[in-house]
């Protein structure tokens, strides 16, 4: 580790400002901040050096900021990550390409479908069965996707609104989110982290009546998104907090490979869904919302169009899925499709008592294969692959890399997070403290997703 020194201006151009005074400055090359601080107390400077953090609020996860400040000012910011490191790519080397679904759901909890997608996806790819994956598992991948895309906005509108100290916003989001978990719920057993979009599709058909279900929560989901508008974008308080804090520019996004809403609240149009569709995005109708404005208050206004659009993605969906009913939701190869006959029972997901008696009682074959598939698993023919996906927080990419074996050789995920916390500095120096938490928010990172 580095450690921070003293550097005064020795002879500093006649045009700096510095060019009749002493002053000394501080630089850090990646240590640890404290020791800026001694030495600027040392030398009787007037400024400070604080630890916001490591902490939780805005940053769904453990997130460290390190701010020096001259009275309320902000004159730097440095983000500190890897509080949260779970190692969960080099696990995936040491598991069977599908048992990795259930590892890389769990980066980015507030979004686990887009993981699932993007890696399943990139499976396919390298397998080489893209065509092959039916058109109900496709629709049924969208729809959960898109459902997972408004939860996540919710989630970021209302710790965004809590932070402030508007606890309404955070309950009224959190109540609207509640009617989608219910969805996943129903449709793949679990709440979150849910392992359900699998190499080939789909482990098991949606249950009957979600159709119904869906409709019911996207009407309550409205309701909730009305009240939200009404609470913070005509809120005098709530616009004085966010307009003109966090900007962004157009030139600073691209310098920074920003993506998402931040990226879109900056006037660029740029969505994967509409640049290098996948799942079948481009027999979707759809827009792609902008703003020119770059700052937080864009970001929570964009946050909610997207919500709309979302939903208006998802309604198509289900005249798909009333249109494919009875048709497959798993690759037709059985050397790749994952061999279980799902059901959620009283003691939660897991395989149908007549998958279980058939393999078990009449059919030896079944029983073998059912073994090696479960506990082996599948070759992936060598070779490489990259795959993205349009997330809550912008593109997820993910680098798959085959050496011809049933695990994958590696295992490499581009998260949004990630590039978007670079922006952190660009964002919050010249503004107020009170402003760090505001801007932070407008970025919405999840920390399991940085860390990974």
């Amino acid at each position: 580790m580095s450690t921070s020194t003293q550097r005064p201006y020795a002879t500093p151009p006649a045009s700096s400002p510095y060019a009749e005074q002493d002053t000394p400055t501080f630089e850090a090359y990646g240590g640890d901040w404290s020791e800026i601080a001694e030495e600027a107390a040392r030398l009787g400077e007037e400024r400070i050096v604080v630890n916001m953090g490591p902490q939780h609020p805005s940053t769904h996860g453990v997130l460290r900021l390190m701010l020096e400040i001259d009275g309320e000012t902000v004159t730097e910011a440095r983000a500190g990550i890897g509080y949260l490191h779970t190692g969960i790519e080099k696990n995936m080397e040491f598991r069977t390409w599908t048992q990795g679904v259930t590892f890389c759901t769990r980066m980015d909890y507030l979004a686990p479908f887009f993981q699932e997608a993007a890696f399943c996806l990139g499976v396919e790819k390298l397998l080489d069965i893209t065509d092959d994956v039916p058109e109900r598992a496709s629709v049924i991948r969208v729809l959960l996707m898109e459902l997972n895309r408004v939860s996540s906005h919710l989630i970021a509108l209302g710790t965004g609104g809590n932070e402030m100290g508007a606890t309404t916003i955070m309950t009224t989001a959190f109540t609207a989110r509640e009617e989608i978990l219910k969805i996943f719920e129903a449709i793949t057993g679990l709440r979150m982290n849910h392992g359900f979009i699998r190499p080939g599709g789909v482990p098991q058909d949606t249950p009957p009546g979600i159709v119904d279900d869906v409709r019911k929560a996207l009407k309550l989901v409205r309701h909730y998104l009305g009240q939200l508008s009404d609470l913070m974008l005509a809120n005098p308080i709530f616009k004085g907090r966010l307009v003109g804090v966090g900007h962004l520019s157009l030139a600073a996004c691209m310098g920074l490979g920003m993506t998402g809403p931040v990226l879109r609240s900056a006037g660029l149009p740029y969505d994967v869904r509409k640049a290098k569709p996948y799942s079948g995005y481009e027999t979707y109708d759809f827009e792609v919302p902008v703003l020119q404005g770059a700052d937080s208050y864009d970001r929570v206004v964009l946050r909610i169009e997207e919500c709309y659009q979302s939903m208006k993605i998802v309604e198509q969906t289900l005249e798909r899925l009333e249109a494919t009913a009875g048709q497959p939701v798993m690759v037709a190869d059985k050397k790749i499709a994952w061999p279980a006959q799902l059901a959620v029972g009283a003691d939660g997901q897991g395989n149908s008592f007549e998958h279980i008696r058939e393999i078990m009682g009449t059919s030896m074959e079944s029983l073998i294969h059912h073994f090696k598939l479960v506990t082996e698993g599948f070759r992936v023919p060598a070779g490489q692959v990259w795959q993205s996906v349009e997330a809550p927080r912008g593109e997820l990419g993910v680098h798959l890399v085959s050496d011809g074996g049933t695990r994958p050789y590696r295992a490499h995920f581009r998260d949004p997070s990630f590039n978007n916390l670079q922006a952190v500095s660009m964002m919050c120096e010249g503004g107020q403290l009170a402003d760090v938490v505001v801007a932070v928010a407008s970025l919405d990172p999840v920390l399991g997703g940085v860390d990974r």
